[in-house]
C-alpha cells in the first residue's frame, strides 16, 4: 500500500505477477476495500480484463464505479442513451469525470498490454496521485509498463497450514489426531493458495476422521510430481471428482458464461431449473433447491461470491479462471457444452455431439458462421440449449427440441425476434431475448408452448403492449418478466370459461405488469407467487380505481413486492385498498404518497428485511415509528420524501438494522440519536440530505466511537446547491466517515 499512497504526484503504475491461482486478484480486492485506500482516493475503480476484451465494456465498467460515486452519472450510465454510446462518447465521460480527481483504477486479470494501450488516454494524469494497479500472470508487463511489479511467491509451510485450517476449521482448533496427516496435504498443495483452498472445501465437506483425510492426502500424493501447471490442473479435477452427482452438471454449466462474467444469480437459477439440474425435494420450490446447491459449491470455493444483496443472498457469483478451464476441458471429454474458445472456434465442429451451445464475444465472421451453420447443418435438430449475446437468425422449426434460448443483445435497440414462429418452439423452458418494441405483438398461441417455465423479454417500449389471455393457460410457466405490459383478466378469455380453471401454481414471478386488477379469481390462479412488480398508471388505458389491491394479503408465499403509483387521479382509492401480505421479505414503494401514520401497515410485518420508501412514497412532516415494530429489518431506504421534518426513533424500533440510507431529505432536521445505539447497525449513508442531518450523523458516530463502538461507518454526499462550509467539511471528515461533495471528495 506504500507503493499506491506514495507522495510522487505523477500517475503511477503496479503490476502484481504471478501464476494463476496464487491470489493476486484477493490481494488487490484486499488493497481496494482497505479503509485507509478508500480514504485516500477520491474515485476507486475495478474492471475486469478478459483475454477477449472489449474497450467498451471496460469504459461501461468504470464509469458504473464513478457511478456509484456521482449520482447523476450512475442515471446516465442506466439510460438508453448511453448504451447506445459510441467508444470515444464513452470515453470522453469518463475522462471528464476523473478530471481533478486522484483516482485508484484496479486492471484485473491482464493478458497483455494492449487493454492499458487502448484506454489509458482517458484516465488523466492530474499529478495528483492517481495510481493504476494491475494484476497479470505475465513477468515482463512491467516491462513494458516501464514500472516495477509487485512480485507474488509461493506460500511456505507454515502459511500453508494456517490457510488450510483456517478454511477448514474457521475459528476452531484442528484436532490433534488430523494435524500431522494435514500439514502433509498442505505441503503437497506446494504453496499455491487457491490449490490450498479448494483442498480445503473437499476436507471442509468430508468426514473429519483420519481415514478420511488419508485418502485425500493418498489421491494429491499421486499428482505429486507433475509440473507445477499440470499439477494444479490435477488439483482442479480432484475438486470436481470429489463432487457429488448432482453438483457436477451445475459446476460445469458455469462454462456457459463468457471469461471474467459476474453472473447474476437470479438467472442462473432458472437457467438450472430449465435444463433440469436439480433433484427435487419435497416442501422445497426447484428455486430454493437451486440456491441450495449454490451455496454448497460456494462452500466448496468452487464458486466465488462476487455480490450481495441488502437481504444478504448471493447477488452475483463468478468463477475462477482456472475453474472455468476446468469446466471446458471437462465439457469438452463429456461433450456436455460447446463453448467458443474452448477450441479454435468452428462453429460446426462445437456443436456436433453436442447439445449445449454458448457463443460470447464473437466477432462479426464468427456470428455469421453461427448464423449459417443453424440454418444449414443437421445437427441443429439435436440442440437443446443456445446462449449467445447476439441477434441469431433461428431455424425455430428445426428446433423443436430447444429447451433453452437465451439472446438478450444489450447493445441491439430496434432490432430483435419476431414471436411469430416461436410456437414451434414446443419443448422450451427458458426464452430470454430482445424485440423490435415497435412493431412486437405477441400471439395467442403462445399457450402451445406448455412446457415453458421462464419468459424474459427485453425492450425500450414507448407503450406497455398487451398480452394474449391466452398466458393464464401456462400451467407450467415460473417467470413472466416483461418490461411494461399488460395481462389481461383471465375472465377476458372465452377458453377460460370451464368447470376446472388453470391455476399457475408455480408462477413465482411477474413483473413489470401495468395496471392488473388483482381480483378474487386472479389470486385463486397464482397462489405461489414470490415476487412482484407492480404499476399503476393513468398514462395508459385500463386503469381502474378498484384495483382490488386489498386482495394482496392473500398472496401468502410473495415475498418480494415492488409496487408504484405514478397515477396521481386515483392515489387516493389505490393507497385506502392497499393490504399486505404478512409473508414480505422485501418491499418498495415509489409515489404511493401514503401518510406516515401507515407505516403501522409495514412496520408489523413479521418477515420484513428490506425496506425501500423511494420517490415520494410516504408523505408529512414527522414519522414516529411504534415500538414493537420493524423485528427484522437489516435494510432501510428513505429517498425523496421531501415533507420529512421530524424522525424520533430509538434500538427499539429498529432492533436488527445493519444498513441506512437517507437520499434527498433536504428538509429532515436530525437523525435520531439513539439509531446508534442499535448494535447491529454498521453503516449510515447521506445523500444530499440536510446540513443539520449531516451533522447529526456525525455526533452519532463520535459518541459511538467514544464507547468503543468503532464498528460503524458512515458517508456523507453534499449537493452543489446545499454544501457545508469547506472548513466544516474538513471539519467532519475522520476514518469512519467519508465526507464528499458533488465534485471532489475530502478526507483528514
Amino acid at each position: 500500500m506504500e507503493r499506491l499512497t506514495t507522495r510522487e504526484s505523477t500517475r503511477k503504475i503496479l503490476p502484481i505477477v504471478g501464476m494463476g491461482g496464487i491470489g493476486k486478484t484477493t490481494l488487490a480486492k484486499n488493497v481496494y476495500d482497505n479503509l485507509y485506500i478508500v480514504h485516500h482516493f477520491h474515485i476507486r475503480i475495478w474492471v475486469t480484463i478478459s483475454q477477449d476484451y472489449r474497450v467498451r465494456d471496460i469504459l461501461l465498467e468504470a464509469l458504473k464505479c464513478v457511478g456509484k460515486t456521482d449520482v447523476d452519472k450512475k442515471l446516465l450510465i442506466d439510460s438508453d442513451q448511453m448504451r447506445e454510446a459510441t467508444e470515444n462518447e464513452l470515453g470522453s465521460l469518463l475522462y471528464k469525470s476523473l478530471w481533478g480527481r486522484r483516482y485508484l483504477v484496479v486492471m484485473d486479470d491482464m493478458w497483455s498490454v494492449e487493454p492499458w494501450d487502448d484506454v489509458k488516454m482517458f484516465f488523466p494524469d492530474n499529478s495528483n496521485r492517481s495510481r493504476v494497479l494491475m494484476t497479470t500472470r505475465l513477468s515482463d508487463m512491467s516491462i513494458h509498463l516501464g514500472s516495477s511489479a509487485f512480485q507474488m511467491n509461493f506460500l511456505d509451510k507454515e502459511k500453508s497450514w494456517e490457510l488450510l485450517c483456517r478454511n477448514v476449521f474457521k475459528q476452531a482448533q484442528c484436532p490433534m489426531e488430523l494435524k500431522k496427516i494435514g500439514k502433509k496435504i498442505a505441503i503437497n498443495c506446494r504453496g499455491l493458495p487457491l490449490s490450498i483452498v479448494l483442498v480445503s472445501g473437499i476436507l471442509a465437506n468430508s468426514k473429519q476422521t483420519k481415514e478420511e483425510w488419508e485418502y485425500v492426502a493418498e489421491n494429491l500424493q499421486s499428482i505429486l510430481n507433475l509440473e507445477d501447471h499440470e499439477h494444479c490442473l490435477n488439483i482442479l479435477s480432484l475438486s470436481y471428482n470429489y463432487l457429488p452427482v448432482h453438483l457436477k452438471p451445475c459446476f460445469l454449466y458455469m462454462g456457459v458464461f463468457p471469461e471474467d462474467e459476474n453472473i447474476r444469480v437470479p438467472m442462473l437459477v432458472k437457467l438450472w431449473v430449465a435444463e433440469g439440474f436439480l433433484k427435487p425435494i419435497e416442501g422445497k420450490s426447484l428455486e430454493l433447491v437451486a440456491r441450495s446447491y449454490l451455496n454448497d459449491l460456494i462452500d466448496r470455493n468452487l464458486i466465488l461470491v462476487n455480490e450481495r444483496g441488502c437481504s444478504g443472498n448471493v447477488k452475483f457469483c463468478k468463477i475462477h479462471d482456472l475453474l472455468r478451464g476446468l469446466c471446458l476441458r471437462e465439457c469438452h471429454k463429456e461433450k456436455f457444452i460447446g463453448v467458443k474458445g474452448m477450441l479454435n472456434f468452428d462453429f460446426y465442429n462445437c456443436i456436433h455431439g453436442r447439445s449445449r451451445i454458448s457463443v460470447h464475444k464473437s466477432t462479426k465472421k464468427e456470428q455469421d458462421s453461427v448464423d449459417k451453420v443453424l440454418n444449414d447443418s443437421k445437427s441443429t435438430l439435436c440442440i437443446r440449449s443456445l446462449l449467445c449475446d447476439f441477434i441469431v437468425v433461428l431455424p425455430f422449426f428445426k428446433l423443436r427440441l430447444l429447451r433453452v434460448f437465451d439472446s438478450t443483445d444489450e447493445g441491439n435497440y430496434g432490432e430483435g425476434y419476431s414471436p411469430d414462429s416461436m410456437p414451434d418452439l414446443v419443448n422450451s423452458r427458458y426464452l430470454s431475448f430482445r424485440v423490435d418494441w415497435r412493431n412486437f405483438v405477441y400471439p395467442a398461441s403462445i399457450s402451445q408452448l406448455w412446457n415453458l417455465q421462464t419468459i424474459i423479454v427485453k425492450g425500450t417500449w414507448i407503450e406497455p403492449f398487451v398480452l394474449p389471455a391466452e398466458i393464464w393457460e401456462m400451467s407450467q410457466l415460473r417467470n413472466l418478466h416483461i418490461d411494461r405490459h399488460f395481462l389481461p383478466s383471465p375472465s377476458n378469455s372465452a377458453s377460460l370459461h370451464m368447470v376446472y380453471p388453470f391455476v399457475l401454481s408455480n408462477l413465482q414471478r411477474l413483473s413489470v405488469t401495468v395496471n392488473f386488477k388483482f381480483s378474487e379469481d386472479v389470486i385463486m390462479r397464482i397462489p405461489n407467487m414470490n415476487k412482484l412488480h407492480i404499476v399503476y398508471d393513468d398514462l395508459h388505458e385500463g386503469l381502474s380505481y378498484n384495483c382490488c389491491l386489498n386482495n394482496l394479503r392473500l398472496l401468502n408465499k410473495l415475498e418480494s413486492l415492488v409496487c408504484v403509483f405514478p397515477s396521481p387521479k386515483c392515489q387516493v382509492e389505490l393507497q385506502q385498498d392497499l393490504a399486505l401480505p404478512l409473508s414480505l421479505k422485501k418491499l418498495t414503494l415509489s409515489f404511493t404518497r401514503l401518510k406516515w401514520d401507515d407505516m403501522t401497515m409495514i412496520g408489523s410485518l413479521p418477515h420484513l428485511e428490506v425496506l425501500k420508501l423511494e420517490w415520494e412514497s410516504f408523505c408529512g412532516p414527522k414519522w414516529i415509528p411504534v415500538e414493537g415494530e420493524f423485528l427484522c429489518l437489516k435494510f432501510l431506504l428513505v429517498q425523496y420524501c421531501k415533507d420529512l421534518v421530524y424522525w424520533t426513533a430509538d434500538r427499539t424500533h429498529f432492533p436488527h438494522l445493519e444498513h441506512l440510507v437517507l437520499e434527498g431529505l433536504y428538509n429532515l432536521k436530525d437523525i435520531p440519536l439513539d439509531i446508534g445505539e442499535i448494535p447491529t447497525l454498521r453503516f449510515m449513508e447521506l445523500i444530499y440530505c440536510s446540513n443539520s442531518a449531516v451533522i447529526s450523523a456525525k455526533i452519532i458516530l463520535d459518541e459511538q466511537e467514544s464507547l468503543g463502538n468503532e464498528g460503524l461507518r458512515a458517508r456523507v454526499r453534499l449537493s452543489a446547491q446545499n454544501q457545508l462550509e469547506l472548513a466544516e467539511v474538513e471539519s467532519l471528515a475522520s476514518d469512519n466517515f467519508e465526507v464528499e461533495d458533488r465534485y471532489d471528495l475530502v478526507w483528514i
